[in-house]
């Protein structure tokens, strides 16, 4: 038992669950809009989450080595090498402008982990900033990446599906700021910090509420996406409501982070 635990939190550690997530979003995008199976941009984001999510989580403990580099951290790196040669992989298969969008991502991903400016710290631990720096990276990943390199032209829907995207990622987030309020170092201002556990979570509900209603405005409404989205959010919500900074870190780390995975297998067996 643990050995498979060892490879399990190896499993979360190493990012390969979350960039299951992304993945997940783009299928996602790519049913919503009719999008052919796009390989490019699906393994391109699947391997380019795995980079940049350990990047931004080991960086400093590479960059400074304070304490000498564990095995797993080390397989971890060797697993990132690897996943930023198919990213290159698959970054050449997209078009000009999808390259473009995936610099300009890339280039928040920096700026979110280094400190580019004298005396100054990364984006990262900008007052109140995390959050909505990373709704928006996902949104650019996992909705804009396969809907330019598709060649859609811009839509209504399109800005409804960004706002959804961008609504229940935000929610996630707070599950996250709730679960790490015993972590997180008071000058980050996260929205728990600032506002409370319990506000924080009636926030949230009212966004998840939005996240439903949004899908009443769309075009080409379906019920069977509108009931899909309605469990979304109704999962969301149970976990938003049962947070806590006492929670283990499993809650979010694997749990939560399986929502947009449950989703796509929610549109593959039923859609």
């Amino acid at each position: 038992m643990k050995f498979l635990k060892k490879i399990f939190d190896f499993y979360l550690n190493s990012s390969i669950h979350v960039a299951c997530s992304a993945f997940s979003f783009v299928k996602i995008t790519q049913i919503i809009f009719s999008i052919s199976t796009d390989d490019a941009v699906s393994y391109f984001v699947f391997f380019a989450t795995i980079v940049g999510y350990n990047f931004v989580k080991y960086d400093v403990l590479v960059r400074m080595r304070k304490s000498p580099l564990r095995l797993q951290l080390k397989i971890i790196a060797l697993l990132s090498f690897l996943c930023l040669l198919g990213t290159f992989f698959f970054f050449f298969q997209l078009k000009l402008i999808t390259k473009w969008m995936g610099f300009i991502i890339f280039i928040l991903t920096l700026l979110y982990t280094l400190p580019f400016f004298p005396n100054k710290r990364n984006a990262r631990n900008w007052a109140g900033i995390k959050i909505y720096i990373v709704s928006i990276c996902w949104v650019g990943v996992t909705l804009l990446l396969p809907v330019v390199n598709s060649g859609l032209a811009f839509s209504q829907e399109i800005v409804f599906v960004g706002l959804q995207r961008f609504t229940l990622i935000f929610v996630l987030i707070l599950i996250f700021e709730v679960i790490d309020l015993k972590h997180d170092d008071v000058n980050l201002r996260t929205v728990p910090q600032q506002i409370g556990v319990q506000k924080t979570k009636f926030i949230g509900s009212l966004l998840l509420i939005i996240f439903v209603l949004i899908e009443c405005c769309a075009t080409n409404f379906k019920w069977n996406f509108f009931l899909f989205k309605f469990g979304i959010a109704l999962t969301t919500f149970l976990f938003l409501l049962f947070s806590n900074k006492y929670k283990s870190k499993y809650y979010t780390s694997f749990w939560v982070e399986s929502i947009p995975i449950f989703w796509w297998m929610l549109v593959l067996v039923f859609g």
